[in-house]
């Protein structure tokens, strides 16, 4: 056999298509009159309508036919408006269906029914909208890796539980999708139907789980035809009250603005923020960091979490940059010491398009622009102030290019820029990633290539790439990756990156069942190694192999057990604080347990206990999490979670001196408390609660300094006081009101205090003591956000 006939055979076999399961059809009903969202079903035109029905199992006994006494049947009409869908979900015994009611996008201890749309019938992306059985709603958007519920649309729904069942009606306006201009569409569709009671998930179309993607196994939606969308123009005015007092004082602040949704065509939406209001924000979970790197921060902020799919390809865009901290700090002299030095940057405005066009061909732009933020500078011995430029005024943009082909293949083009006024730092990064896929999606290469550019006092300019191969099917899953950091890439000026200057191996392969056992309902192992090598020294910065087991019992209790041996001497490059230096990690084992308990039940339990140990005399880390939540109603529940760590013997960085670097041995314990709560009038007004404590120190007993090789001496000189104890309280109390459509009165009190201190306070009674004795600040906000349809102000004169 020649070689080109061996590589042609090769290719022919891994590209070649696999057709999945014969698809089902069903065909949507054209109509002119109106239908009434209620729950109830009664329009004659519904008996018309064709009817989606034989559900089959999803999981966990994957290909099992729905019973009888659990038929599902669904129907779908249309006008120029939305798509109307009815859903009849027969249960031979209703008394028994779950119904807690959430806030909206929690799913809870609920029946749920639910409609994944693809209006480009291109397996790529759905549109998916979710029910429970109590009326709260979920809505996301998902692709094979991720599922969006930031994103959320302005839709209809009921439910009634009736003798047989219960009932769903939904309609879901075009404006909340995307899909062609074409005359007669013809799109992706599926139906879930969730009975939580059992664990079991049922699909209209067939999805095999044996096969990795989903989305390409949907149904086919047909019959929509010559439809005349409506104008997609959405106004969103706010105003919010705030009044706010501390140790320093009261304050009251108004604040009024407008969010604007425009849908460019039936494909692309631009989305634009006036005047930014963020005060009612979930708070930051503030911690004792003493790692060389900033903590990470989870976006909060609806602007930057609603449909930012496209922007977050690449791991380019960590929106957190924008209003963060400022880039600089001032420089002072002797005599001067800072008064003032502003701990985010405000955003001025911003403004994203996105969405994709028939061809698959998806375009992301979102621009942002924050305010120039000085610092105040007192000259001690003059008494004179002046104020210095920490952040200019900054320009922010993303630019996404993303092309799908072949259902659940694409290449994609991204480029990061941010620009500061002045002379001042500015990066352009720029990414191009390929996801190639087989038609039957049993196999999947992928990679990238990304090019970081940064304009300072001295430029300079980076680079990564990566590579992977995976068999994403069947019962047996295996893959391996490798890939190249240079030296200087960075893309931290709008996006995150810890590490660089280094590259890597990794493989992995991985066991599951696809249909329950005697045993188990679902179990896995995964096995995988990883290797990484410093580019510069040549040392081992990572060297592991890891075992990952998870599993659901026949009761619907998870277990899961995580091992890592790390059995080289490693180092770390980071943690000296100085560019080419690095210090020597002893070998080490991690093991993790966790046990959930069924969440079916009203008493539910979280238990997870961690170990370190290190090949290091006395250095061990112990940790343990306990989550209990009870249930009282499906209106009413409790939650509490406690999380201890305790870090014997812990090494770290402290300091400079005259010396070099010094490192210090030290003990660590950390201790985090959450407290939630929500009770739900109904299922569009809540009131939640949510309570956090966290208090950690470094308590040093011995000091060394760095020494080239990597290693720690001892250092009997160093006296200076590093300990720290910190301490943090954040306290939120709110009340939600959805009184229409897209449209919130909410009302918050927040109650916070951070400390921080040199002296440790290993009590935790005092500690508490302490911070609730301190000047805690106080905020009560009250914010209406009113949804209004063009169209319907349009209609109105």
């Amino acid at each position: 056999m020649s070689k080109l006939y061996s590589v042609t055979l090769f290719f022919l076999i891994f590209f070649s298509h696999t057709a999945f399961s014969q698809k089902k059809s069903l065909q949507a009903k054209s109509i002119t009159e109106n239908i009434t969202i209620d729950g109830k079903i009664n329009e004659q035109i519904w008996e018309s309508a064709s009817i989606a029905s034989d559900f089959i199992m999803f999981e966990p006994d994957n290909g099992k036919p729905i019973s009888n006494d659990k038929k599902t049947e669904v129907k779908v009409l249309y006008d120029n408006n939305a798509i109307y869908i009815s859903a009849l979900l027969y249960d031979n015994e209703p008394d028994k269906i779950q119904k807690e009611i959430t806030n909206r996008d929690v799913f809870g201890v609920s029946d749920h029914f639910s409609v994944y749309l693809n209006g480009f019938n291109d397996g790529q992306q759905d549109f998916r909208f979710f029910v429970s059985a109590a009326g709260v709603q979920m809505d996301c958007l998902a692709t094979e890796d991720y599922e969006d519920f930031t994103w959320d649309a302005i839709w209809d729904s009921e439910v009634t539980i009736t003798e047989f069942g219960w009932v769903v009606e939904m309609k879901i306006p075009y404006a909340a999708l995307r899909f062609s201009k074409a005359d007669k569409q013809t799109w992706g569709l599926n139906f879930m139907r969730e009975i939580k009671r059992d664990v079991q998930k049922y699909t209209w179309n067939r999805i095999d789980t044996k096969i990795g993607a989903v989305i390409p196994q949907a149904g086919i939606l047909q019959g929509i035809e010559n439809i005349q969308t409506p104008t997609r123009l959405f106004l969103i005015p706010y105003s919010s009250a705030y009044y706010q007092q501390s140790d320093i004082g009261s304050d009251t602040t108004l604040k009024a603005g407008l969010d604007i949704k425009y849908g460019i065509n039936d494909s692309f939406t631009l989305d634009a923020i006036l005047v930014p209001d963020f005060g009612q924000t979930k708070f930051d979970n503030a911690i004792l960091n003493l790692l060389p790197f900033e903590q990470q921060f989870a976006e909060n902020r609806p602007f930057f979490t609603e449909g930012t799919d496209l922007f977050s390809k690449g791991g380019l865009f960590y929106s957190r940059r924008i209003g963060g901290a400022p880039s600089t700090e001032p420089i002072t002299n002797l005599n001067e010491e800072i008064t003032d030095y502003p701990s985010t940057v405000d955003l001025l405005n911003a403004v994203k398009i996105s969405g994709r066009t028939e061809k698959g061909l998806g375009i992301g732009f979102l621009n942002a622009v924050t305010e120039k933020t000085k610092a105040t500078i007192l000259n001690i011995d003059t008494g004179e102030v002046r104020k210095e430029v920490i952040e200019p005024l900054t320009n922010y943009n993303m630019f996404v290019v993303d092309q799908r082909f072949n259902q659940n293949s694409s290449v994609t083009f991204v480029n990061a820029n941010t620009t500061r006024n002045g002379g001042f730092r500015d990066a352009n990064v720029a990414a191009l990633l390929f996801d190639l896929n087989t038609k039957a999606n049993t196999y999947n290469l992928y990679g990238d290539f990304k090019y970081s550019s940064i304009n300072t006092i001295e430029d300079y300019d980076g680079f990564k790439t990566e590579i992977g191969f995976e068999k994403t099917s069947g019962k047996y899953r295996y893959g391996f990756s490798g890939k190249y950091l240079s030296e200087n890439y960075d893309v931290n000026d709008l996006g995150i990156n810890f590490y660089s200057n280094y590259h890597n191996a990794y493989g992995h392969a991985s066991y599951r069942i696809v249909n329950p056992t005697k045993i188990f309902n679902t179990f896995r192992i995964n096995e995988y190694v990883n290797f990484e090598i410093d580019n510069t020294s040549g040392k081992l910065q990572t060297g592991a192999f890891g075992t990952e087991i998870k599993a659901t019992t026949l009761n619907n209790d998870t277990l899961e057990f995580v091992a890592e041996l790390s059995p080289f001497k490693t180092f770390d490059f980071y943690e000296p604080r100085e560019y080419g230096r690095y210090v020597f990690l002893p070998e080490k084992m991690i093991a993790i347990l966790n046990f959930t308990s069924n969440d079916n039940n009203p008493f539910t339990l979280i238990i997870q206990p961690t170990v370190t140990k290190y090949n290091e005399s006395g250095r061990n880390n112990y940790g343990f999490y306990l989550g209990p939540k009870y249930r009282f109603s499906d209106k009413f529940s409790l939650s509490f979670a406690a999380e201890y760590t305790n870090m014997k013997n812990d090494r770290g960085w402290v300091a400079f001196d005259d010396t070099g670097i010094i490192f210090a041995e030290r003990n660590r314990e950390i201790l985090q408390n959450d407290f939630t709560g929500k009770y739900a009038l109904n299922n569009k007004m809540t009131i939640n609660l949510t309570a956090r404590y966290y208090w950690s120190y470094s308590k040093n007993h011995e000091f060394f300094t760095l020494q080239d090789s990597g290693y720690l001496t001892p250092n009997t000189a160093y006296a200076q006081n590093k300990d720290r104890n910190f301490n943090s309280w954040n306290f939120d109390l709110s009340y939600s009101w959805w009184f229409a459509p897209g449209s919130e009165i909410s009302v918050l009190y927040r109650n916070y205090g951070l400390q921080r201190s040199d002296i440790v306070e290993k009590r935790a009674s005092k500690n508490l003591d302490n911070i609730f004795n301190s000047d805690l600040t106080n905020v009560l906000s009250v914010s209406i956000r009113y949804f209004i349809d063009y169209n319907s102000v349009k209609n109105k004169f």
